[in-house]
């Protein structure tokens, strides 16, 4: 059973593939195991909702706070669930692997989640996204 839906923005092959690293090096040591278990793609969040009731969806949906404009952040995770005694080595990591880095945004994504099951996609054109 679906526990929300997102829209996400996708990266081209070189940040997907660098992100992807940095989630497995982590895995690897078992700092964080959560974004792959779920079967996540590196990505930024333009918009998530919990479960959303069909018939409603003629009003609208109401935005949360953390989309609002003036709150959102814009981010790619690259650990979830990190123990508090983990977290100078899980950015020893990232450091050593050289992030954050930059790339573009390739492609936007409704997903259902979770585990993460892409619902339709769309191909985007070469929109730089910086230090992700």
């Amino acid at each position: 059973m679906s526990q929300g839906y997102a829209i996400e923005l996708y990266f081209d092959p070189a940040l997907e593939n660098q992100v992807l690293k940095a989630w497995n090096v982590l895995a690897r040591r078992q700092i964080s195991t959560q974004l792959i278990e779920i079967e996540s793609r590196p990505h930024i969040t333009l918009f998530s909702t919990l479960l959303v009731d069909t018939a409603k969806l003629e009003k609208g949906i109401e935005i949360g706070e953390d989309y609002r404009p003036d709150k959102w952040i814009p981010y790619c995770a690259v650990a979830d669930e990190v123990a508090k005694s983990r977290l100078a080595e899980a950015f020893t990591v990232l450091r050593d692997l050289k992030m954050p880095v930059s790339g573009y945004a390739m492609e936007i994504s409704l997903v259902e989640y979770s585990p993460v099951r892409e619902l339709v996609s769309f191909a985007l054109g070469t929109h730089h996204v910086s230090e992700v």
